[in-house]
């Protein structure tokens, strides 16, 4: 029986425990350039900190005109690999492990011709988005964009990558046959373009760089998320960290007594059909419940972003029985536009506040 604080070992990575902080985009830090900021540093040398196993970056765009924000952070260019070593350090400072996400938003993007496999049309919060269908010759491009970050990344010093195939963006679009309605081999094989990617940064970095992948379980059903894992781990991914895909064009479905999120029984399924490492992610809010998922769906880390934005020291107070915080689920997170405005840090800081003076006055 697996447990949460025994440790894991993907490739040459040695992680102390099964807690991930998954990839969190605070846009309160970046700049249009795409550069490192003090912010993003300290940020992530506070996640290490408090004793998490393992740390992916938030989504780095491989290509300025691919970004889901104005201010994300890149790693489209030499310029940028500096920055970025400076928040490897800092993580690898306090012993942790850390893998960069690499990223690009297609039909996600910001305004204009967004790129596509195909010609498709969507509502993002509540902007129309269309994306134009991309030729050959600019998918070549776009996949030697995300080799070419992936060597940045092993560069800067990052153990790993994580492809972004998921929530909307690019290389989900590909995987999902409702809206890649290609009539060439990257319709009728829609992994394709993240195999080509993998199979490219396999003959560019050393044989122990980590690279896995974000992974719709429901890519647009069950079976075709399955089956993209057992392509994937053909080609030798190295792990698979199940999220939803793009979401309006899937069918997540799970049986009706399956206690957690429709995603967390794909990362179930997928674990039974794949022997890499499988992540689980969403709406695991406490250790006892992180715990549960370990034991009931055999995956092999569990992702805990919401608890890690409120509490920095979440893995160590988890593992010491402590009050770990809350997530208070605002209408939109207020962590991700300015840390200091987040709802749950502000109650446990008034909670922990609280305990001290009460100790105190004993």
């Amino acid at each position: 029986m697996k447990k949460l604080f025994e440790p894991l070992q993907i490739k040459n990575v040695q992680i102390k425990n099964r807690i991930c902080f998954p990839p969190v985009v605070c846009y309160a830090w970046g700049s249009r350039d795409g550069y490192v900021s003090p912010e993003n540093v300290e940020h992530y040398r506070n996640v290490a900190k408090g004793q998490t196993g393992l740390i992916i970056q938030e989504a780095t765009c491989v290509d300025k005109n691919g970004k889901l924000a104005e201010n994300q952070l890149g790693i489209w260019e030499d310029g940028q690999i500096q920055g970025l070593s400076r928040i490897v350090d800092a993580v690898h400072g306090e012993g942790c492990p850390i893998f960069i996400q690499i990223h690009h938003a297609g039909v996600s993007g910001l305004d204009g011709e967004l790129a596509c496999p195909s010609d498709y049309s969507f509502y993002k919060d509540g902007v129309k988005k269309t994306g134009k269908e991309l030729t050959t010759e600019e998918i070549h491009k776009i996949q030697q964009e995300f080799t070419d970050a992936a060597v940045r990344a092993w560069k800067a010093g990052y153990d790993g990558v994580e492809l972004h195939g998921c929530h909307q963006y690019l290389m989900c679009e590909f995987f999902n046959r409702w809206v890649n309605r290609r009539q060439d081999a990257y319709g009728e094989h829609g992994e394709r373009f993240a195999v080509e990617i993998l199979r490219a940064i396999r003959e560019r970095v050393p044989e122990d760089f980590v690279v896995g992948i974000r992974l719709g379980g429901f890519e647009p059903r069950l079976e075709d998320g399955i089956r993209h894992a057992r392509i994937l781990e053909k080609e030798g991914i190295d792990f698979i960290d199940v999220s939803y895909g793009f979401s309006g064009e899937d069918d997540p479905k799970a049986p009706v007594d399956f206690p957690y999120e429709k995603c967390i029984y794909a990362a179930a399924e997928i674990k039974r059909a794949v022997s890499v490492p499988v992540f689980a992610v969403n709406g695991i809010t406490s250790p006892q419940m992180a715990q549960d998922v370990l034991e009931r769906t055999d995956v092999d880390m569990i992702d805990i972003a919401r608890g890690i934005i409120v509490n920095y020291n979440w893995a160590k107070d988890a593992r010491e029985g402590r009050d770990t915080g809350k997530c208070l689920h605002c209408r939109r997170c207020l962590w991700c536009e300015n840390p200091e405005t987040c709802a749950g840090r502000k109650v446990l800081k008034k909670n922990l506040r609280r305990k001290k003076e009460f100790i105190d006055n004993l």
